[in-house]
C-alpha cells in the first residue's frame, strides 16, 4: 500500500516548525520536505537521526511517522491496480505509487541483507518493465523509464552485494540496461550513476584499477554539467583508482577536485541523495590506505566510522579498512577492536563489501593468531561465515 506521511507534517507543526524552517535545519530544499510529507519520497537513512532529533522522536517514532497511512495511499493503490489491467492508461498517481515503493525498498539496502530484498526488487522491476512497455508517450512514459533505470541499478547492486561481490556479470548486465535507458531519456545523471556502479564492479570485484579509472572518469565527465554531487562522487573513485595504481599526485588532485565539486551540491541536485557528509572521509581514507599512509588513513576512517552509525553496510566497510590501517601500524589491540565492531555490523547486514574486507583483515592478523584476543575474534568470524 502506498504511503502518505501526513503524520510527519502534523509532528512538524506540533514542534513549531514550518516546512521552510525544517528544510533549513535539514539543509535541504522546502520541496524536499513537501515530498517527504506527501509520501512521494523518503529521507535517506543518514538523514533520519537528525530529522528524529528535530521532531523530538526516537527512531521507531520517526518510522511510524514516515509510514502513516491515509486515503491518498488507497487512491494510489487503486490507480496502480487499474494500470496493471490497462497499461496504456497508467497515470502519474500510479507512477508515484511505484516510485514510493521503490524508494522504500532502496532505503532498506544499507540496513538489511541484500538477499532478503532481491525478490521484492525483482517483482517491482518486472512490474515497472511491464507498465513501461505498455504506456503511452509523454511525461508518464518518461517517469516510468526513469524509474525503470533506477530499478535496474538497484537490482544490480543487490545481486552483486548478495553474491559478496562475485557475480560481476549479472550486476553489469543490469547496469548496462540502466545506462541504455538513461541514454534513451538523454538523462546524463542516470547514465553517470549506472556507469559509476559498473566502476565499482571493476575496482572492488575484478580489482582492475585501470578499467575502474576509465569508467569513473567517464561518469565524472558525463555528470559534470548536471550534477556536482554525482561528478564529485565519481571523482572520489577516480582518486581511489589512482591510489590503487600507486599514483599519489594524481590521487591528491582528484580528491581536491572532488571536494570542490561536493561543496557545490545543493538540494536541487538530482543526485544529492547519493552523497552524504561522510563520503569524502570514507573514500579519502581508503585512498591513503592503498597509498600506504596508514596513519592518515586511520585518522580519516576512525572519524568517518563514528559518523556512520545509521549506514551499517557502509560502516562495516569503513571499519574493515580502519582495521587494516591499524594492523599495518602493528596496533593489534586497536585493530581487533575495530574488527569486532565490523563483525557486529555484518552479523545483521551481511554486506558483501564489508565481508570481503573483514576476512582480508583477518588474514593479516595471522602473525598474532596465538594471542587470546585474536583467537577470540577469529571465532566470531567463523560464526559469521557459517551463519545462514
Amino acid at each position: 500500500m502506498a504511503q502518505h506521511c501526513n503524520g510527519l507534517a502534523a509532528r512538524r507543526r506540533t514542534v513549531g516548525l514550518t516546512q521552510e524552517a525544517l528544510a533549513e535545519h535539514m539543509q535541504v530544499d522546502r520541496s524536499t520536505i513537501a515530498r517527504w510529507e506527501s509520501g512521494r519520497t523518503a529521507p535517506q537513512p543518514w538523514m533520519r537521526p537528525r530529522l528524529a532529533r528535530l521532531l523530538r522522536v526516537d527512531a521507531e517514532g520517526l518510522n511510524d511517522l514516515l509510514t502513516a497511512r491515509s486515503p491518498h495511499g488507497t487512491r494510489g493503490q487503486d490507480a496502480l491496480d487499474h494500470a496493471l489491467l490497462h497499461p496504456d492508461r497508467i497515470d502519474l498517481l500510479a507512477v508515484a505509487t511505484l516510485r514510493t515503493r521503490f524508494d522504500d525498498c532502496a532505503s532498506r539496502y544499507d540496513r538489511v541483507p541484500s538477499a532478503g530484498l532481491i525478490a521484492e526488487a525483482a517483482a517491482q522491476l518486472n512490474r515497472i518493465d511491464q507498465l513501461a512497455s505498455g504506456s503511452s508517450r509523454g511525461r508518464v512514459q518518461r517517469e516510468l523509464h526513469a524509474l525503470h533505470a533506477d530499478a535496474c541499478t538497484l537490482m544490480g547492486q543487490l545481486i552483486w552485494d548478495a553474491s559478496q561481490r562475485r557475480d560481476h556479470a549479472t550486476a553489469t548486465t543490469y547496469y548496462e540496461q540502466s545506462a541504455g535507458l538513461a541514454r534513451h531519456l538523454r538523462d546524463t545523471t542516470l547514465e553517470a550513476h549506472a556507469l559509476l556502479r559498473t566502476c565499482y564492479v571493476a575496482l572492488y570485484g575484478a580489482h582492475d584499477a585501470q578499467a575502474g579509472l576509465t569508467l569513473a572518469e567517464r561518469a565524472a565527465d558525463i555528470a559534470a554539467r548536471t550534477s556536482p554531487a554525482l561528478s564529485g562522487l565519481a571523482l572520489l573513485h577516480v582518486a581511489e583508482a589512482h591510489a590503487m595504481l600507486g599514483s599519489a599526485p594524481a590521487c591528491e588532485r582528484a580528491l581536491a577536485d572532488a571536494e570542490r565539486r561536493l561543496e557545490r551540491v545543493n538540494a536541487g541536485d538530482a543526485a544529492a541523495d547519493l552523497v552524504s557528509p561522510t563520503q569524502f572521509g570514507r573514500l579519502a581514507g581508503s585512498c591513503y590506505l592503498s597509498l600506504g599512509d596508514h596513519r592518515r588513513a586511520e585518522t580519516l576512517l576512525a572519524g568517518t566510522a563514528e559518523e556512520l552509525r545509521d549506514r551499517r553496510k557502509s560502516r562495516a566497510i569503513v571499519l574493515g579498512n580502519l582495521t587494516l590501517a591499524r594492523i599495518r601500524q602493528r596496533d593489534v589491540e586497536a585493530g581487533v577492536a575495530s574488527l569486532t565492531e565490523a563483525i557486529t555490523e555484518l552479523e545483521t547486514t551481511r554486506g558483501g563489501g564489508g565481508m570481503n574486507i573483514v576476512f582480508g583483515a583477518a588474514r593479516e592478523l595471522r602473525p598474532w593468531r596465538q594471542e587470546a584476543l585474536v583467537a577470540e575474534v577469529h571465532d566470531r568470524l567463523l560464526g559469521l561465515m557459517t551463519a545462514a
